[in-house]
């Protein structure tokens, strides 16, 4: 039953790829949405035998590497994290892939598409369940592969082809770092399965690593390679840039690699080496400080955005800043619950802006739509759950993470954890506000699209609908009764699968912090809404005055530009690359250095040396006396030379010297 929850998605995925053109597209969706559904209700199983029984399971199915210390084995690991994992991963893949088969329904290569999701949604629970580091990075480079595949779907389009080299380029820098992590465990531990790393991780909590004549705390570097992996695959700042042109891909892709695969893949690392994590004390500041600037900065970039996609994928980026600095502050249960609860409402916001897509011609532009309340009710209403999920409503999902995230910041009374409070907690008022502007501008405004697009807007067909309705339901009441389970004080949910050391345990000082903390969160999520809504609604003209003066304009341009981070990545990174490459490694290395010693230099001047030295076959014997006699000479002087000489000096600077003197003697005869 296990290995059949991992593998149905890969057999779906096998058939709709390999058989789709005997199938059609019917019967590809069908059999690939069909697995995916079983394996949720597997999944299901799972979790209760795991999580609610606390029976956890080990599978060791073959040995894979087996060379000296290095021992890697085709093994699955299904504990608390793991099943959780499982259920979202399953529950909203499976809703995707029954959401494709309308939305994507007039594509020609639908089968193709299906096939790729239930890939895609294969490796990703392989990550999840791999009992070693190993296996893991298979998972995280197989949805790094589908990743790139889905968001160029449509081949022909070259902003979706720049959009998936560059979240393969930005992934494969964040996987670097994560393979340096991988091979300094293996190089000190001797091992990579999760079992034997953590056990005696305890060992090495004083072990020290020279680099460069600096000695460095072992586990600090361990845990910098390891989140540097997590930066590129959840988007934290610096290598974020990749997540919102992944919009280039259709609506599904976007839906899956942000509510419930790849970029959650970063955060569950980091939970998943917590054992790791809580013995490098410094590296968890650095996590919190990365996150909670990623939350603040994602905020104030989405706050501006006119497309909706990006509005929703940028908030996507917001949202895993606070899942990462939650994990920064040992409290990864909490960023766990979170990803859990974001994964519904975040699907449920990126599938209902498909479907108002769908309803508007293709059409992506928030300032070309307006007036869709009517037109589309149904898309309306989830579009509004979703958003209130968003930005924290009291009593909806988002509430009850997103705010004991920030609890648990501020009860940690250091200097990290109330940087992080209050870039969150402003983060929060700004996330409420560009949500309630996508609402408005989407939905109540005054019509602004073409007559012809507006007046036919229609809701989707029942496939779509039953999606969204799916997950709007979890989207509202999930949080309030997972909550005390997951998070709640004295759980044993977790069992072994979250360790924590004791005194980085800081829940019991969260709920006894003062009451303005507790509220100000939710105020300002609420005056955020307000605010938006008030100001759209019946101050526009002000909202235009504002953006039309001076300082209102370099603002607006500073973060409709998302703080210039792709113009300084091309103009000085990406072109200082180019110039190097081609100054440098190019015209010095390939042409120079390859050329002299390859086909253009030595092996012609050898060739003409040979010519020549063929011509000294003449055939008469005074010839041959005479270099017979030469050589010798030579030979007998050099020896006496180096009797001479070479205790003085060192032989190598004689074959420089006569290399030296070879080359001069060839260019001066070639000019």
């Amino acid at each position: 039953m296990y290995l059949l929850l991992i593998f149905l998605p890969l057999i779906g995925s096998c058939i709709a790829g390999l058989f789709g053109r005997k199938l059609g597209s019917i019967g590809s969706s069908l059999i690939s949405t069909g697995c995916l559904m079983l394996s949720f209700l597997i999944s299901i199983f799972v979790f209760y035998e795991v999580a609610l029984v606390g029976c956890c399971t080990y599978i060791k199915l073959i040995t894979w590497i087996d060379s000296e210390v290095l021992n890697v084995d085709w093994g699955f690991m299904f504990d608390s994290l793991t099943v959780l994992m499982c259920c979202v991963v399953t529950f909203v893949s499976s809703l995707v892939h029954l959401y494709s088969t309308e939305y994507m329904s007039h594509d020609p290569h639908l089968s193709r598409f299906m096939s790729y999701l239930s890939l895609f949604t294969f490796f990703m629970l392989i990550l999840v369940t791999a009992d070693n580091f190993v296996q893991m990075f298979v998972g995280w480079e197989g949805v790094g592969l589908c990743s790139y595949l889905l968001i160029n779907f449509w081949f022909t389009r070259i902003q979706a082809n720049k959009a998936a080299i560059k979240a393969m380029i930005m992934n494969r820098i964040g996987d670097f770092g994560l393979v340096l992590g991988i091979l300094s465990i293996f190089i000190f531990y001797k091992a990579v399965d999760y079992a034997t790393v953590f056990a005696i991780t305890p060992f090495f909590s004083d072990a020290k690593i020279n680099f460069l004549n600096f000695d460095l705390h072992l586990l600090t570097v361990i845990g910098f390679f390891l989140f540097v992996g997590a930066v590129g695959k959840s988007a934290q700042l610096g290598l974020h840039t990749w997540l919102p042109d992944a919009m280039e891909g259709p609506t599904p892709v976007s839906a899956l690699i942000h509510a419930a695969t790849m970029v959650t893949a970063g955060v569950f690392l980091i939970a998943r080496s917590s054992p790791l994590y809580e013995y490098a004390g410094i590296i968890l500041e650095f996590i919190t400080i990365m996150g909670a600037a990623t939350a603040f900065f994602a905020a104030t970039v989405g706050l501006l955005q006119n497309d909706l996609k990006r509005v929703i994928a940028y908030s996507t980026c917001s949202q895993l800043g606070y899942m990462v600095f939650a994990c920064g502050l040992s409290n990864y249960s909490v960023g766990i619950f979170h990803l859990a609860n974001h994964a519904f409402f975040k699907a449920l916001l990126f599938l209902g802006a498909g479907s108002v897509i769908h309803a508007v011609a293709d059409e992506q532009d928030m300032r070309k739509m307006g007036g869709l309340k009517n037109l589309v009710p149904f898309t309306y209403s989830m579009m509004v759950i979703g958003s209130l999920a968003l930005i924290g409503f009291p009593f909806l999902t988002g509430f009850y993470s997103k705010d004991l995230i920030l609890e648990v910041a501020y009860g940690k009374y250091t200097a990290h954890g109330h940087f992080s409070y209050y870039l969150g907690t402003f983060g929060a008022f700004l996330t409420a506000f560009y949500s309630t502007r996508l609402v408005y501008l989407t939905f109540l405004s005054k019509p602004n699209g073409y007559k012809t697009v507006i007046s036919n807007a229609y809701d989707s067909s029942y496939q779509i609908c039953l999606a969204l309705a799916c997950l709007a339901v979890p989207s509202m009441f999930i949080g309030f009764y997972m909550k005390d389970m997951i998070v709640g004080l004295g759980t044993d949910f977790w069992g072994t699968a979250i360790y924590v050391q004791p005194s980085n345990m800081n829940m019991f000082d969260a709920e006894f912090i003062d009451s303005f903390y507790k509220l100000l969160p939710v105020k300002l999520s609420l005056l955020g809404t307000a605010l938006a809504f008030l100001l759209y609604t019946f101050q526009s003209k002000l909202l235009f005055q504002v953006k039309t003066s001076f300082v209102g304009k370099k603002i607006y341009n500073f973060l409709n530009k998302k703080w210039f981070f792709d113009k300084v990545y091309n103009e000085f990174v990406g072109q200082f690359f180019f110039k190097f490459g081609y100054s440098l490694t190019y015209k010095v290395v390939d042409r120079g250095i390859f050329e002299i010693l390859g086909p253009h230099g030595l092996s012609t001047v050898i060739s003409k040396k040979a010519l020549n030295l063929y011509k000294l076959q003449t055939g008469y014997l005074y010839h041959y006396t005479f270099i017979i006699l030469t050589g010798s000479t030579l030979l007998v002087g050099s020896r006496q030379l180096w009797l001479l000489f070479g205790n003085f000096t060192d032989y190598r600077i004689f074959v420089i010297f006569f290399l030296l003197c070879f080359f001069v003697i060839n260019m001066r005869q070639k000019n």
